[in-house]
């Protein structure tokens, strides 16, 4: 599987792995350096909390850049009256009686509790290419869904404002 990825979404990656490497690296080997300093590493908890956050550290690194090599570059197509990428939107939900704002971002940038759904989830993946007053079936396992309508898209690019998500 690809992940769906702006430019924009690279260079971010691109500029966390050189943080990294370049500074995260360097304190988590100091860190390592000064707890096996302390003597018997049998007991020393400072040496396996600096060995731990330093192997979190490379694991990021190699998943952001495994994230990049089998990266799928996409950007918005959308009309100008359609939801594409990055367009912020009013969604109602019918059997709720509720209206719900969205802004669909590629998945890496996806934070349901921040409002950013991404264009693979069911919602996300439903609501592309829509326009304001549709009522959409957005379709889960087994033939469940439900329907909801666009009440507003506010139209915005990818200006690399949205964090990516960190593990």
């Amino acid at each position: 599987m690809y992940n769906e990825l702006t430019k924009n979404d690279i260079k971010k990656m691109e500029e966390e792995i050189e943080y990294r490497k370049l500074v995260v690296r360097k304190e988590a080997l100091e860190a390592v350096k000064e707890a096996r300093a302390q003597g018997d590493l049998s007991e020393n908890f400072e040496y396996y909390a600096a060995k731990r956050d330093k192997n979190k550290n490379e694991s990021r690194i190699r998943y952001l850049e495994r994230m990049i090599r089998t990266a799928k570059i996409v950007q918005d197509r959308s009309g100008a009256d359609e939801i594409g990428l990055y367009n912020t939107v009013d969604v109602y939900f019918e059997e709720d009686d509720e209206t719900e704002t969205y802004k669909i971002v590629t998945t890496v940038r996806g934070n349901s509790l921040k409002g950013l759904i991404s264009s693979e989830s069911p919602l996300g993946r439903a609501l592309l290419g829509h326009k304001v007053g549709d009522r959409v079936h957005v379709p889960l396992e087994r033939g469940n869904g439900y329907d909801v309508v666009v009440r507003r898209i506010e139209k915005t690019t990818d200006d690399g404002s949205d964090a990516l998500r960190s593990f």
